[in-house]
């Protein structure tokens, strides 16, 4: 890997050596995030696809170094500098928990990210890409609120369009961390269920001890929001699952580069209006 940033590494829990790049070679479910714990909130999905099988491997990529996060109680009086390596190690035993292939950490800080004109950011996922192969990719989804997460999105979809046909991964998913998806058409969203191994899904997220002390229980709502999808994804019919993570299927943004990604995604938005609007008008 060609590592920009100072700090950056690639972490393999099982020790799986590097140099003969098997670590990343049998990565089958990639996650690109944002920041520590957004893997575990949007790609669970993927971790537990992947959880104690040898025949399929989760590997996530955290692109920014996790500075300028709230903080409090333990950690109130933690500066960035600090703060950045704490965020860091509960990455990696997060990747332990999950078993990851592997966990790569980029460390670029999030005006680099949201820099549509720095390079570096799209080669290195182009180049983790080009390691891993995976059939799937799971992001942020683009109607996400959190500059950081949309840009990240963006910067995966350069990537992604930047290779060849025939070594693009078969499907990509936008997922909910800062906005949820359930105001998506039924026929249109895409919901994975995530019902099995609660226990690991609380232990993932209840590795990231800064955040929660920090004031942002993030253990809590994730699984509250899974359980609220699972519970709200039918309005005439019993519940099918317990825990529903819901994504936007972006795969057709990397099949076609022609399609203009704004338009791409404001349709969802515009057919969306159109349901309410009809209810409305029909019933009025």
């Amino acid at each position: 890997m060609n590592m920009v940033k100072p700090g950056a590494e690639l972490f393999v829990p099982d020790f799986t050596p590097l140099c003969a790049c098997k670590a990343l070679k049998r990565t089958t479910h990639l996650a690109i995030s944002a920041h520590q714990d957004d893997l575990e909130i949007m790609a669970y999905d993927g971790i537990l696809k992947c959880f104690g099988r040898s025949d399929a491997w989760f590997t996530g990529v955290v692109v920014t170094n996790g500075a300028g996060s709230p903080r409090d109680d333990l950690y109130a009086d933690y500066d960035d500098e600090r703060m950045q390596l704490v965020r860091r190690d509960e990455q990696k035993k997060a990747a332990i928990v999950g078993e990851f292939a592997a966990l790569a950490l980029l460390m670029h800080t999030s005006a680099e990210v949201k820099d549509a004109a720095n390079p570096d950011v799209v080669a290195e996922i182009k180049e983790l890409l080009e390691a891993t192969m995976p059939d799937v990719v799971y992001t942020h989804n683009l109607g996400d609120k959190h500059d950081t997460h949309v840009s990240v999105a963006l910067r995966v979809i350069a990537a992604i369009r930047s290779l060849p046909k025939d070594k693009r991964p078969k499907k990509l998913y936008g997922c909910e961390v800062w906005r949820a998806l359930d105001w998506m058409m039924d026929n249109e969203k895409v919901s994975f269920d995530v019902s099995a191994h609660p226990n690991l899904a609380a232990a993932l997220l209840g590795v990231f001890d800064s955040q929660i002390c920090g004031g942002k229980r993030y253990d809590l709502a994730s699984v509250g929001r899974r359980i609220a999808n699972a519970t709200y994804a039918d309005s005439h019919g019993v519940d099918l699952s317990d825990s529903l993570i819901n994504a936007m299927d972006l795969t057709p943004l990397i099949e076609d580069d022609s399609l203009d990604i704004a338009a791409y995604v404001t349709g969802y938005i515009e057919r969306f209006l159109s349901d309410v609007k009809g209810k409305l008008t029909k019933f009025s």
